[in-house]
């Protein structure tokens, strides 16, 4: 979608005049509808519970059964995991997944030349934290060191190649050739497959399993699970079960959210905004659904509701001395900071105020309470960045490549993002966490950043050269080296595959201090970017491809 920019005269002074810039964004494409949700009416639940349970028990009952050396304990791990439901069974699975680590090479050469079962038992254990090597498809190649022609009618075996080869870290040259071999060969016979694979590979070339968020992965698997002949139908009737129950949740939760931003009242108040308050829901929803964050996904949705709009403050409306004061306001953090402000930016300040003030008050009764100075520190840190980008723009410099990335990963937000969410998630997430951690710009966390601020800036790059926007990604590094634009595009999806890399790696030595929960929290954050921005920029654009991967997620059902 083409944005239209307008550029009101505003008088800030007698002498002075600056254009204040504002982007002709398309409003809200969900009204009322989450707002007529009614979260105070009781529904009855109980039934639904009760049947959950039962499944759930059978469930359990089919996994413990099913032997850890079996493939059958792989298919079933894979599908519980695929159908968003392993949350429920994270001891049972560990412990199984545990067992064939200690076995692994064992089980392997039991497995022969069975691609398929190899492929599966390395994804699922890499998904699960346990670093094994990527030596055991040595076995899948010729003499010249080219993967054995034969494999390419092995469609599950080659889709499960993929999958796994998705999950590959620097200087693993096998899974690279894995990759581009699947993905060549994949690609080619797609045209010929049935419905049922046409679709599978299809959707996996899109969105491999390691880049697919769960609530989303989950309800598009589903209706290729259903088409299996083999399915199990306790298991997917349990699945389906599981999601509508969530599904309400979430929507009761969205409900008490659409009325605080309506109480913003951003379409007179901050009428320059986003208004996207569903698309961020959504976007939290991707970093946790689970139940036991339902106060973390309120209290992060506001935040990245609340960025969302300085982010448009920074970028267009505010002038740069509005924009210094707004930067100490937010440094000073105390009500009395709003006398300073203009009138637009005390609805937005006073917000902040209110939301971490909530924040602070949860997370005292846990006595968490030094998790939300990581979150402001977190904040602060943003507008920071965001002013630095302002005056960029406002003296027209364009920084070089390595000053503009250090400035823009912070002011892509991410950072903010990781410290918040991880502030919200209880005890789990411990103070020395933050302070060796998280505070030191952690691999995994400066990943999430490259991914979301290269992936942003390529596919808003010709809005930005629209509105005179001279400091992105591609324009510093076209400026720095004298490259073209796509040398430039060329070498930011490199940088984004190696973060790819360096979020894997990550995700394969988890700790005490810093275990898998928190991992997969960061790799969520860059599972959504990933979503958002594949194919233009979907957050900013909402009516298009987002609205119907919404409305899969929070409004319509599963059919049972």
């Amino acid at each position: 979608m083409q944005v239209s920019f307008q550029s009101p005269i505003v008088t800030i002074s007698k002498n002075h005049e600056l254009t204040r810039r504002s982007a002709n964004y398309h409003p809200s494409i969900w009204g009322d509808h989450f707002l007529a949700y009614d979260p105070d009416v009781k529904e009855n639940f109980s039934q639904e519970e009760r049947k959950l349970e039962e499944l759930k028990e059978e469930v359990r009952k089919m996994l413990i059964a099913t032997p850890d050396k079996s493939k059958r304990k792989l298919d079933l791990i894979d599908t519980i995991q695929r159908l968003g439901v392993s949350y429920h069974f994270e001891n049972e699975i560990e412990a199984s997944l545990q067992f064939m680590y200690s076995t692994y090479h064992e089980l392997c050469d039991e497995d022969g030349n069975d691609l398929y079962t190899v492929a599966l038992r390395f994804r699922l254990l890499r998904q699960q934290g346990h670093y094994v090597s990527c030596d055991v498809f040595n076995k899948f190649k010729n003499p010249e060191g080219n993967f054995k022609e034969p494999l390419i009618s092995n469609v599950g075996g080659m889709l499960s190649l993929y999958e796994a080869a998705n999950y590959l870290v620097h200087g693993e040259d096998i899974l690279e050739e894995a990759l581009k071999f699947t993905i060549t060969h994949l690609e080619f016979m797609l045209p010929n497959l049935s419905n049922f694979l046409g679709r599978q590979i299809n959707q996996a070339l899109k969105f491999p399993i390691q880049k697919t968020l769960t609530r989303l992965g989950a309800r598009q698997f589903m209706s290729l699970y259903q088409q299996d002949q083999s399915h199990n139908e306790i298991l997917l009737n349990f699945a389906k079960l599981d999601f509508n129950i969530l599904q309400k949740e979430h929507k009761k939760e969205l409900s008490a959210l659409t009325k605080w931003w309506k109480g913003l009242d951003c379409a007179n108040n901050l009428p320059f905004a986003r208004d996207r308050l569903v698309e961020c829901y959504f976007w939290i929803l991707g970093v946790y659904f689970e139940p036991k964050y339902c106060f973390a996904r309120r209290v992060v949705t506001k935040v990245i509701a609340l960025a969302s709009i300085f982010d448009d403050i920074y970028d267009l409306y505010g002038t740069l001395d509005e924009l210094i004061l707004f930067t100490d306001a937010i440094e000073r953090w105390h009500i009395s900071a709003m006398d300073q402000l203009p009138s637009y930016m005390k609805h937005c300040y006073q917000a902040l105020l209110d939301v971490y003030c909530e924040m602070e008050e949860e997370l005292a009764k846990a006595g968490l309470s030094d998790h939300v100075n990581y979150a402001k520190s977190g904040m602060k840190q943003f507008t920071r960045a965001q002013l630095e980008e302002a005056k960029w723009l406002h003296s027209s410099q364009v920084p070089t490549f390595e000053e503009y990335m250090k400035v823009a990963l912070v002011s892509g937000g991410y950072m903010m993002l990781a410290s918040n969410s991880l502030a919200c998630m209880g005890d789990l997430v411990r103070k020395e966490a933050f302070e060796y951690w998280l505070t030191n710009e952690p691999l995994i966390v400066r990943a999430a950043s490259v991914i979301a601020r290269l992936m942003d800036d390529m596919v808003t790059y010709e809005m930005e050269q629209e509105r005179g926007e001279l400091a992105s990604a591609i324009e510093c590094y076209k400026n720095q080296y004298g490259a073209s634009e796509q040398e430039a595009v060329d070498e930011l999806q490199t940088q984004v595959v190696n973060a790819w890399k360096d979020t894997n790696k990550e995700c394969l030595n988890p700790t005490p201090l810093v275990p898998m929960p928190i991992l997969e929290r960061v790799l969520n954050l860059s599972r959504v970017i990933h979503l958002l921005y594949k194919d233009g920029d979907a957050y900013t654009n909402s009516k298009t491809n987002l609205k119907d991967l919404i409305i899969s997620v929070l409004v319509d059902p599963v059919k049972i």
